[in-house]
């Protein structure tokens, strides 16, 4: 059965900017927030649905991490937003989920948009991630629980690295570090797709609709990968250069090196995109082959078909006078004649490699 292909619908809703609007798919997510509160002695964790335990964190002498799962309760993250001081157009980038990768810098804080990519169960999946950095702390808002950071938040649990000993500037470094690293086992992900599928087109052993499926689906994938990851180069970028009161001075050298993290991932993107867009043509080319040699099977068949249908059609006219046809022995002599010029075509096409 062929399943029907859902028509996309296009609306445009007029509204005012700053407006808190959610846009995203999962309409029914629970609003969890975790906090981990901590400095280098000592951490705290705290995990709630209520967003009254996140507002009173500002302004404490700890570095302070809420996040935030779920974006659909618009006036909880306006509240949030509101006790953090973030600037309305702040509000309604974090509950618009379709936004490109991007950086806006307000006085008193950073607000940085970032895609975050990561394998569940063998299947790819998109997420945004908006994550805002002041003086003590740092908020990330994702649309649904599971993400990338239990490693960085195990090293901030045991205190191993540097993260409990420097400010908000490095967890933000942590924090899109973490999302890079996976974006790199993403791609190693994806470039075994493709040699997995580049193997099958070269051995013949699949069936042709399946493989004209994958392959455009490992295009659509790709684009969708560097969609949403191609624009963090800008990002890391502007963060490096930038002068800012919040990043200090020795976060430049790891922003320089995650700089260096996600040029790669770019090279590797652009490189499998070429790969794959050489794998579409290789496949046709396979196509066109097989085509081909049977095209030259039919042509060789008729070939040898043409001088017999010729004899018989002559000898098939049914004349009165055509002597031969009184011989005692013609019908074995005209067997043989056939016989004889099909194999002596058969031994042409062999000598000229057409066999």
């Amino acid at each position: 059965m062929k399943s029907k292909k859902k028509k996309k619908s296009y609306q445009t809703v007029n509204r005012s900017p700053g407006s808190v609007y959610y846009r995203g798919k999962k309409q029914n997510a629970v609003t969890a927030i975790d906090i981990i509160n901590y400095n280098k002695e000592a951490y705290t964790t705290i995990e709630t649905q209520n967003v009254e335990e996140a507002l009173h964190f500002k302004g404490t002498q700890h570095v302070t991490w809420i996040n935030i799962n779920g974006l659909n309760n618009t006036s909880e993250i306006e509240k949030l937003g509101n006790n953090y001081g973030l600037h309305p157009l702040t509000l309604e980038d974090i509950v618009n989920t379709t936004h490109r990768p991007k950086i806006d810098e307000f006085e008193d804080y950073l607000f940085v948009i970032l895609k975050m990519l990561y394998l569940k169960n063998e299947e790819l999946v998109y997420e945004q991630v908006s994550m805002v950095v002041g003086e003590d702390y740092l908020l990330t808002f994702q649309e649904a629980d599971g993400d990338v950071f239990n490693d960085l938040r195990a090293r901030i649990y045991s205190g191993k690295g540097r993260v409990r000993s420097l400010g908000p500037d490095y967890l933000m470094y942590a924090i899109i570090d973490a999302v890079v690293d996976h974006y790199i086992t993403v791609i190693e992900a994806f470039g075994d797709k493709i040699e997995d599928i580049e193997d099958r087109v070269f051995e013949g052993n699949s069936d042709n609709n399946e493989t004209a499926t994958t392959i455009q689906s490992l295009k659509r994938e790709v684009l969708k990968i560097r969609r949403s990851v191609f624009p963090l180069r800008e990002v890391i970028s502007h963060l490096d250069k930038m002068e800012h009161h919040i990043i200090d001075e020795k976060t430049h050298n790891f922003l320089r090196d995650l700089y260096d993290h996600i040029v790669q991932v770019n090279e590797s993107i652009e490189m499998y995109r070429e790969m794959v867009w050489g794998l579409l043509d290789m496949y046709m080319s396979i196509i066109s082959n097989k085509m081909n040699e049977v095209m030259k099977l039919l042509t060789i068949i008729a070939t040898v078909f043409i001088p017999l249908t010729f004899i018989a059609g002559i000898y098939g006219m049914n004349f009165d006078n055509m002597p031969e046809l009184h011989y005692k022995h013609s019908y074995f002599i005209l067997m043989g004649i056939m016989v004889f010029i099909f194999l002596m075509m058969l031994i042409y096409f062999k000598r000229k490699k057409w066999l």
